[in-house]
């Protein structure tokens, strides 16, 4: 049976925005002109933020079933949007930086397909229309 997911955003002004789900709230914000102080990132911001926390909490529960060891785990996410409107984001590349002590690249490399091709529910909607990049950094 579906879930159901409820977000409310309320207009605070200007291109600003409060969202909140449960007792959780983002303050997202646009700037109307370059260089002009935000409250908040963006909505492409956010959702870049959204694949890189669902796809590295992801690949965090893969490998910790997997009973590989992870000491620390980063996803750096970096979008290209084109200049038309809407401006959507064309190309995502995503770095996973891992850490473990004796973590190799076979595990690693395992784990982040299962995100992408299985889990990762983010992943999963973006991958249609967004050419999306992954790469492995073992540290």
């Amino acid at each position: 049976m579906p879930s159901e997911l409820v977000v409310c955003a309320v207009h605070e002004g200007g291109m600003r925005f409060a969202a909140s789900t449960g007792p959780h709230q983002v303050t997202i914000d646009y700037p109307l002109r370059p260089g002009e102080a935000v409250a908040g990132p963006t909505p492409l911001q956010l959702l870049l933020a959204s694949l890189a926390a669902c796809s590295g909490s992801t690949v965090a529960l893969v490998l910790g079933r997997m009973q590989k060891p992870l000491e620390s785990l980063e996803v750096h996410a970096r979008g290209q949007r084109r200049d038309e409107h809407p401006t959507v984001v064309t190309d995502i590349d995503l770095e996973f930086v891992l850490k473990g002590d004796g973590l190799d690249s076979t595990d690693a490399e395992r784990a982040l397909k299962i995100a992408e091709e299985q889990l990762c529910p983010v992943w999963a909607m973006l991958k249609p229309g967004t050419n999306i990049k992954p790469t492995l950094r073992l540290v």
